[in-house]
């Protein structure tokens, strides 16, 4: 395996080496030449992921069905096989598999590996050097200054969340989930890298999960002593206090580690009423064009946005008319589906009549391909926009900005640990918050809404295999397998708190939809899903199958690193349900 080297050589412009050509024919060393506290905070712009891990989360989960199978939904949309994938690994990363066609596009498997150990890198080469200015109390020659050691901890701090949060992410997608201190010390980790390469062809070892994750705890504790919000011109661009804070509450949620979830949850609102700090894009009526929508929620205005992210990224494309996309259930599961509070708000489809429930505040700021007939979308996730580099030629660049730390998800963490802490009241208060701002509404307007109660919670998600259910589950209601995933002395799903953790992964569900994040929980909460692949195939994934281990990429494999184990995919026949009829859904 080798750590790419593209980004650092952003950094060695910041020092004068006149060509990349240059600077292979001189060392084969990633290390960079740092001398001032300015050049570290450069580089660091750089030490953030450039690719979107959104599509090989998205394609693995439910949140994402094939066109091209047959529907089961009564009076939904009809079979198709004619639609074509955007991208040929698309149709390996829906079916489990190893992926080994277009391992160079930015969202493949290869990408996020290769961009997430680039991000990496550049953290390594601030903290070798500002571990060195600490050692040494100089500062190109000079001693530092009280000024200039506060800013050095700031960098420090941002240097250790990056390397932090990376390796973290490769260990949600490329791992099995965290499964305790025991079990997780038998688990294969992914290579932990603290120092620049300086050879040519360095070797790694993956270590064990629990290394992994110990490793990644020392950093975000080291972060966390550091990080401020004093030295950026655009903190949300950066690892902040908020955004640290968030991410550790998710990495503690991961562990099970209650206290600390509440704890670092609370930290990241800093003193604020988390009511003040959700997304108030929800009720806005001036959007003109889909791209408006995406620019209003992904703004550093925005209060509920911790951190951004910008990538390059294709995602949104897959759904304007191509086979991988959210309808039929998966739609029905998120952007157009039923809720405990908001079911009896009514939508009907023009066609065929049939009314579902919908969320009235996804309402005008859905986009759809063949009027939904392909699929729906939320524009505020994952919207695409364009960088032109020849408007002419019509070329350029595609990105997109994920709010990968926000104040909704926060809450819903917040939320999740209460519950197990046994402080249900605490649980539903946050609860009852994130539904009520979703659903705050013009009252001039008639949405058929009440306001969330415990009763409701325990309706709706008491039972996940009643036929004669009003609104179809659709997976909304998901049985759980936690306790089997991350086994704990201390805490346990009872049948009294099972409908309030289903409320939350629901809400969970739709608040990352298009993100790649319900990936991650299918993952710590143990569920078992199907995906339906073509006229008959259905691909099942079981409780702790190991596939929910991405596979690490073929060219790293083939550089030696030990891959994950795999086994066959369970693949049935199934019958075509459904009708050829198109539909189109009016809102």
């Amino acid at each position: 395996m080798k750590l790419r080297y593209k980004i650092l050589f952003i950094a060695v412009a910041l020092v004068g080496l006149s060509s990349c050509k240059d600077f292979l024919d001189k060392v084969p060393d990633t290390r960079v030449y740092l001398v001032n506290l300015d050049q570290l905070q450069q580089l660091l712009v750089t030490g953030y992921m450039d690719s979107n891990y959104a599509l090989v989360g998205e394609l693995s989960s439910d949140n994402v069905i094939d066109n091209n199978s047959p529907s089961s939904m009564k009076g939904s949309e009809g079979v198709r096989y004619h639609l074509s994938y955007y991208d040929q690994f698309d149709e390996q990363v829906y079916a489990w598999e190893d992926v080994d066609l277009n391992i160079t596009d930015s969202d493949s498997p290869s990408g996020v590996w290769n961009s997430c150990y680039g991000a990496i890198a550049v953290a390594n080469a601030v903290i070798e050097k500002g571990l060195l200015f600490e050692s040494t109390g100089m500062i190109e020659d000079e001693p530092m200054t009280a000024a200039q050691k506060d800013r050095l901890n700031a960098i420090m701090g941002e240097a250790y969340m990056i390397r932090a949060y990376h390796h973290f992410i490769l260990a949600q997608i490329f791992c099995m989930p965290w499964r305790g201190d025991a079990i997780s010390a038998t688990l294969p980790g992914i290579p932990y890298s603290t120092e620049p390469e300086t050879t040519l062809d360095p070797k790694y070892d993956r270590g064990t999960l629990k290394q992994t994750y110990d490793m990644i705890e020392a950093d975000l504790q080291k972060g966390l002593a550091l990080i401020t919000d004093e030295y950026y011109q655009s903190p949300k661009y950066h690892f902040n206090v908020a955004s640290s804070n968030s991410f550790a509450a998710r990495f503690y949620l991961i562990k099970r580690d209650y206290e600390k979830v509440v704890d670092y949850a609370t930290k990241a609102f800093k003193g604020n009423d988390p009511k003040t700090m959700l997304n108030d894009g929800w009720w806005q009526d001036d959007f003109y064009y889909i791209s408006d929508i995406g620019r209003y929620f992904t703004s550093v205005d925005r209060p509920s946005n911790f951190q951004l992210f910008t990538n390059y990224s294709t995602w949104w494309r897959r759904f304007l008319g191509y086979r991988f996309t959210c309808n039929r259930e998966a739609k029905r599961g998120t952007v157009q589906g039923p809720g405990p509070s908001w079911s009896r708000c009514q939508y009907q489809n023009s066609k065929t009549k049939e009314k579902f429930a919908m969320m009235p505040c996804f309402n005008g700021v859905c986009g759809s391909a063949g009027g939904q007939e392909y699929g729906s979308y939320f524009a505020g996730t994952c919207f695409e926009q364009f960088e032109y580099t020849d408007k002419i030629s019509g070329i350029g660049y595609c990105h997109e900005i994920r709010p990968e730390f926000t104040s909704e998800e926060t809450l819903l963490m917040r939320a999740e640990a209460n519950l197990f802490l046994g402080n249900i009241d605490a649980c539903f208060d946050d609860l009852f918050i994130w539904n009520s701002e979703h659903l705050s509404y013009d009252e001039s307007r008639d949405y058929n809404m009440v306001d969330l109660t415990k009763e409701q919670i325990l309706s709706f998600y008491s039972y996940y295999d009643d036929p004669d259910r009003a609104d179809p589950g659709y997976g909304i209601v998901m049985k759980f397998n936690i306790d089997e995933v991350c086994p704990s002395d201390k805490y346990h799903l009872t049948n009294e708190i099972e409908p309030y953790l289903q409320c939350i992964q629901h809400f969970r569900r739709i608040q990352t939809v298009h993100m790649g994040n319900r990936w991650f929980d299918i993952k710590r909460f143990g569920f078992s899903i199907q995906h339906k692949m073509g006229i008959s195939d259905v691909y099942t994934l079981k409780v702790l199958d190991p596939r929910y281990a991405i596979q690490i990429p073929s060219e790293v494999i083939g550089a030696g690193l030990e891959p994950n184990p795999r086994s066959t995919n369970t693949v049935v026949n199934a019958p075509v349900i459904g009708s050829s009829e198109n539909v189109r859904i009016s809102d």
